[in-house]
């Protein structure tokens, strides 16, 4: 369940306090300091959209800073800073924020883009590794990979979902010819960068699948109803793409 803003910035601020406080007389002022930074940072996964991240991550060192309660040296308040942008690089900006794949987004995939045992497929932007899980739930068999930009993301996700093989690394740069299933959780400016991507590099008869967002310029062989109005579309590379011309599996239940 998600909570009404700004009380998710609110909640990260006070626990991040608290630790301050709690830390500051038994390990000093700067493991103090990174330690409640660090809550703020986690809490903002969960943020949604940029700016409300950000303020979740600096809301603390912020208001330290507006009190005066840390006599600290100039440079230290350049460290919320870095651990922001360890967590989302400049570059990931242009892709998809943050937001999880809600659990049993993907039930009834695998009746409608059938894999075989020990297919390999790749989640494009595998964040924390809830899609990573849809994807195991869909597919107990396949080997599961999954491609994050952020290496703390990808650390993070590679301890949550150990079964799966986890890299850091650009899902733009890395080749999709090799997955018989390429995952996405994009966002829309990013849809028409995804289709030229898997019609250059995909087999025939591998499959897109894309959650909440079409792909331009390709024809969903079939989708899912949405969570909360977001589908899933299913795409067969090649020249099946558009043998079903959108048919709509009704069973796919889709609920946190």
């Amino acid at each position: 369940m998600r909570l009404p803003w700004p009380l998710p910035a609110l909640l990260a601020w006070g626990v991040a306090w608290s630790l301050y406080l709690a830390l500051q007389p038994r390990a000093g002022v700067l493991m103090a300091l990174l330690a409640a930074m660090g809550v703020g940072v986690l809490a903002s996964l969960w943020g949604q959209g940029w700016w409300r991240r950000l303020l979740i991550a600096l809301g603390f060192p912020l208001s330290l800073a507006i009190t005066g309660m840390a006599s600290l040296p100039a440079w230290t308040w350049l460290l919320p800073l870095t651990v922001l942008l360890l967590v989302y690089p400049l570059n990931a900006w242009r892709d998809a924020p943050l937001f999880p794949t809600p659990q049993g987004a993907l039930c009834g995939l695998d009746a409608l883009a059938p894999l075989p045992p020990g297919a390999a497929v790749l989640d494009a932007g595998c964040g924390l590794g809830h899609g990573l899980r849809a994807l195991r739930s869909a597919y107990p068999q396949a080997r599961l990979h999954g491609l994050e930009w952020s290496w703390p993301l990808a650390l993070l996700c590679g301890l949550r979902c150990p079964w799966a093989h986890v890299r850091r690394g650009d899902i733009w740069a890395a080749r999709w010819g090799g997955y018989q299933l390429v995952y996405l959780f994009q966002r829309p400016e990013s849809m028409a960068r995804a289709a030229a991507k898997a019609q250059a590099e995909m087999a025939p008869d591998s499959w897109l699948v894309s959650l909440a967002f079409e792909v331009p310029d390709l024809t969903a062989c079939a989708r899912l109803p949405g969570f909360a109005g977001q589908e899933v579309w299913v795409y067969r590379m090649g020249a099946g793409a558009a043998a079903s011309g959108g048919a709509t599996r009704d069973g796919g239940h889709l609920r946190t």
